[in-house]
């Protein structure tokens, strides 16, 4: 037990990247709109997606190599069709949750003696910089460090937050489940399972970083490799399901909702926490929001660049050595032009990252199960009776949830 605690890594880098804008953004708005009402939605979507997010680390152990080197080994056209969806989606992504973090910097730190809208972008290259030098600095290991730091905690805070919440509650809680009907409840169910608990191709980060905790430790221990997983995903179930009571404890029922822009849903986010809890709570509830945000902008600005510097190397077999930090710059341009020209929009650029995540899921769903199920994965570490049974209802859900959508628009 003490060397799987010891060996505690890609599992909550996993959970730095997954617990941000689906739980402070999307599952507090949940639990604001509609109480309790869609915990189904919030334990459904982990439920199915989690075969498909453990093969990631399970490959990485059994074959050494990451999930990207088995598509390729599944046919060129699977390693360019990710490419492609991973260029088109990053940039959105990243931006998404940088603004959240930024909105949160603002509020927890102050305004610089600028005005809203100046100080939000100052924030925004500010915590991109911080998180850039970092990732070039301390490499893998740094944040294979930092990560369990900020997780314990976020958690610690979000745990004491929501205990607040109850002891401040005084009005019945209602656990009747809602399936939403009207088209705007229905684009935030889909939004709000997209990024639940995180994007599917997060399992391709997750395998890449495995791949370099392996370089470490050099073990190959599949036990420790799905305790790690676990721990990570059951991690992010836990704090999602605090974030919709959070949500419903504090906003459910009120005539107040959020703004579109960062400033603005950050203040109301903090402002209606401790409006409940208790003003000498705001350093604890600020804290918890922003170090929420900040391991998902870290972890996502290392993952992306990792990811299509690999991809690139595969599909034009050869390498480079000066790809991840090509990518990396690259993203933190995109990300800072992107958002100086959408500022205004954050709930937009959530709402269209968080879709287009549940959109492609399928499509990350099926060639995850399909490569752990081959002939390029040792027998001994294929999915038993039950892991395919639960993978084909995920991509069947998957699948039917996103027709759903598309033919209710």
């Amino acid at each position: 037990m003490i060397t799987k605690i010891k060996n505690l890594g890609p599992g909550l880098l996993f959970a730095g990247a997954a617990i941000g804008v689906s739980h402070l953004v999307q599952s507090t708005r949940a639990g604001a709109d509609f109480g309790l009402g869609l915990l189904w939605a919030l334990l459904l979507a982990n439920l199915f997606k989690y075969p498909f997010f453990q093969y990631g680390p399970k490959y990485a152990a059994a074959t050494g190599e990451s999930l990207l080197d088995g598509y390729k080994k599944l046919g060129k056209g699977v390693l360019a069709a990710y490419y492609i969806l991973t260029l088109a989606t990053m940039f959105t992504i990243q931006t998404a949750v940088t603004i959240v973090t930024a909105g949160l910097a603002s509020s927890l730190f102050g305004n610089l003696g600028f005005d809203a809208d100046l100080t939000i972008k100052i924030w925004t290259v500010i915590i991109l910089l911080i998180c850039l030098i970092l990732l070039l600095v301390g490499k893998y290991k740094l944040l294979d460090n930092l990560i369990k730091i900020i997780i314990v905690v976020l958690s610690l805070s979000t745990i004491a937050a929501v205990s607040m919440a109850f002891y401040g509650n005084h009005s019945d809680v209602s656990f009747t489940q809602i399936f939403p009907k009207e088209t705007p409840e229905i684009i935030f169910l889909i939004a709000f399972m997209g990024w639940m608990p995180a994007p599917l191709d997060v399992s391709v980060w997750h395998s890449l970083w495995a791949v370099e905790k392996h370089k470490d430790t050099k073990s190959k221990n599949p036990n420790s490799a799905l305790f790690d997983f676990n721990v990570g995903y059951l991690g992010t179930v836990f704090l999602g399901v605090c974030f919709v009571l959070l949500g419903c404890l504090v906003m459910f029922g009120t005539d107040k909702s959020f703004g579109g822009s960062a400033g603005q849903f950050a203040n109301q986010l903090i402002d209606m926490y401790t409006g409940s809890i208790g003003k000498w709570a705001k350093p604890l509830v600020a804290i918890a929001a922003f170090t929420t945000m900040f391991s998902t902008t870290l972890t996502c600005l290392d993952a992306s660049p990792r990811a299509m510097n690999k991809t690139q190397e595969l599909l034009l077999n050869r390498n480079y050595k000066q790809g991840y930090l090509i990518w990396i710059l690259l993203l933190v341009v995109g990300t800072i032009g992107i958002f100086f020209f959408f500022a205004s929009e954050m709930a937009l650029l959530v709402k269209i990252a968080t879709i287009l995540s549940f959109i492609t899921a399928p499509f990350y769903a099926f060639i995850n199960f399909r490569l752990i199920s081959s002939k390029h994965t040792p027998k001994a570490w294929h999915p038993n009776k039950y892991m395919k049974i639960l993978s084909w209802s995920g991509i069947v859900f998957l699948i039917g949830f996103s027709i759903w959508y598309l033919t209710t628009l």
